[in-house]
């Protein structure tokens, strides 16, 4: 498998993490929907509940990233380890994103 650059992977990262906390809730939504449940409440829960699993999928839910946490720290290898701390964070960003856009679709934040 060709390995792909840091670029290319942070910015994949954050959209994946974006895609599969709306894909998810939004997909949620509709099975609520045909279900009988409420589903714009449904939506807003559904993206509290998938925000972790967004970030696991973004950076690829494999032990790659432990064993890059390993070599940076035991081999002082501390490029890999602020690549990978950064695509983590685009994965967090990706996920605080698509959350954002799910709480201003549903507006289940307002009383």
């Amino acid at each position: 498998m060709k390995e792909i650059g840091f670029i290319p992977a942070f910015i994949e990262s954050y959209f994946i993490a974006l895609g599969v906390l709306l894909g998810g809730s939004l997909i949620g939504g509709l099975a609520a929907f045909l279900t009988g449940q409420p589903p714009l409440t449904t939506v807003y829960r559904l993206s509290s509940l998938l925000r972790i699993w967004a970030i696991v999928a973004a950076i690829g839910g494999t032990f790659d990233v432990v064993y890059t946490f390993e070599r940076g720290i035991l081999n002082a290898d501390t490029k890999d380890l602020f690549k990978q701390l950064l695509i983590i964070l685009s994965a967090l960003g990706g996920a605080q994103t698509g959350a954002l856009i799910i709480d201003w679709l549903t507006q289940e934040h307002i009383s």
